[in-house]
């Protein structure tokens, strides 16, 4: 029988995916941890040599982000990723405590289903390959829609390396018709054993409600602290060389600026002098209706976007060479749009009383979005990196460095990782920035080291632990005692 119905087409495409990656993912786990390192050498080394011909494609079939600012993000997403990840011990044997006698072993989790946003779709598609195929694992991609070809290109280059160092090219896989029935399909399949989500808010809560363990990601909300001994120029740039990379795409770019109200002319000055445009109160609640959709969410007309283009969208003027739109905001929820992630050059702009006011506003918009994501601060002082990193709710807190490029681990020593978990508070099963050892089960292998004639000769005398017996116990005395203290407070 011929189908021709495109949403059971795809479903019966997952099918034979999940088939095909799940004997390629097999024979994987038959090679040496030397074979596996060199296949995902050859994905890395095809990667930084389609960098620029994919981040192309990619700007191009969305629209979103700066193109040169694409091509880094491939190479971070491959060579980057890859030379941080190349000596991990990830098959076999990982451990082996004489002392103990007890061994780890590493257990690939087996195929692997990896969700694809449009954001950072050549890159992330690099980035899941690689650290999928180092823990042993298969991966069959679920594109999104508006980045499919794109995605079906990087996954084709994928292949092609695979093969060219000897594995299975159905260890990397895409679905070629993505419909929202092939990709329940594939997360609910019983062969998959892990999803991999990276994208909006409702594709990491359907992931998690499928009933296949999943790994998630929360939406970034970060705000940035200038804290009064910073190198006020040299955080403005970071700022700013964050917010514009690929036009703020990146989750974990800055989304607000917070600073003390006897720094708030000196901050604006410097802002303005590299590029940010201050917007009136009648430009700010323009734009602020047209950010956010009428359900509170972001407006994707705005996402990737320049703030030149964002303007014109909205209906404002601005500067000629102006690099950021800024908003001066004093709410934080509902009714305050600039209080909202922005995937955009866009940057609420927020003053406080002192630090330590400064501090709870960072935790109240962290609460009220991003919650376990990334917070920013840029200070001399180490006691003010302490003090905010105990407060607030995030999982990364990046210091003295641009929010973006710090929370993927391109300008900080974290893992390079384009899958950032915001732990349970986020409602993410990890705090992570993940990376190969979250993609592979741990087996412990445990000797006997006592009989149990010795554990009971180790339990302690405990003659003095007699139960007591009520009868001994005056109770009238007792309730006496109680009524007696309760008069007396």
């Amino acid at each position: 029988m011929q189908l021709y119905d495109k949403d059971l087409l795809s479903v019966q495409e997952v099918r034979e995916l999940v088939e095909k990656a799940k004997a390629a993912q097999k024979e994987l786990s038959q090679k040496s941890q030397r074979e596996v390192d060199a296949i995902v050498r050859s994905i890395a080394e095809a990667g930084g040599r389609n960098a620029r011909r994919l981040a192309k494609l990619a700007h191009e079939e969305t629209g979103f982000g700066v193109e040169a600012d694409k091509v880094i993000k491939n190479v971070f997403g491959s060579l980057g990723v890859y030379e941080q990840i190349k000596d991990m011990k990830t098959i076999g044997e990982l451990d082996y405590d004489e002392e103990k006698r007890l061994r780890t072993l590493a257990v690939p989790v087996g195929v692997i289903a990896g969700l694809i946003p449009s954001t950072n779709p050549t890159s992330t598609a690099f980035y899941k390959s690689e650290i999928s195929v180092k823990a042993g694992n298969a991966i069959i991609f679920s594109p999104h829609p508006n980045a499919r070809n794109c995605i079906l290109e990087t996954v084709k280059v994928i292949r092609q390396a695979i093969a060219e160092a000897g594995g299975n090219e159905d260890l990397v896989s895409c679905i070629t018709l993505p419909t929202i029935q092939a990709t329940d399909n594939l997360m609910r399949h019983p062969d998959v054993a892990l999803i991999l989500a990276t994208g909006g808010s409702a594709m990491v809560r359907a992931a998690y409600s499928s009933g296949t363990p999943a790994i998630g990601v929360g939406p970034g909300n970060g705000p940035a602290y200038i804290e009064k001994t910073a190198d006020l120029p040299l955080a403005v740039k970071r700022i700013m060389d964050s917010k514009t990379f690929d036009n703020g795409t990146i989750c974990a770019s800055e989304q607000s600026v917070v600073c003390e109200k006897d720094m708030e002319e000196a901050v604006r000055r410097e802002m303005e002098k590299q590029g940010a445009y201050f917007l009136t109160s009648e430009q700010s609640a323009k734009l602020g209706k047209f950010i956010l959709r009428a359900n509170g969410t972001m407006n994707p007309a705005i996402v990737g976007k320049s703030a030149a283009v964002i303007a014109e969208l909205a209906d404002i003027e601005i500067p000629k060479g102006a690099r950021v739109l800024v908003a001066k905001e004093t709410g934080i929820g509902r009714g305050h749009p600039y209080s909202n992630e922005k995937l955009a050059p866009i940057l609420a702009f927020y003053t406080a009383n002192d630090f330590m006011e400064a501090c709870d506003l960072s935790c109240e918009i962290l609460h009220y979005e991003g919650a376990g994501h990334t917070f920013i601060i840029h200070t001399r002082n180490p006691e003010i990196v302490k003090y905010f990193a105990k407060r607030v709710p995030a999982s990364r807190v990046i210091v003295n460095s641009p929010g973006a490029l710090g929370g993927i681990g391109a300008s900080t020593g974290m893992i390079p990782s384009l899958t950032l978990g915001c732990g349970a508070i986020g409602g993410s099963a990890t705090s992570d920035n993940v990376g190969p050892m979250n993609l592979l089960n741990r087996r412990c292998v445990a000797e006997g080291l006592k009989e149990l004639d010795e554990i009971k000769k180790e339990i302690p005398d405990c003659g003095s632990c007699r139960p007591m017996n009520v009868k001994d116990v005056d109770l009238d005395a007792v309730v006496e005692e109680i009524v007696k203290r309760l008069r007396s407070i």
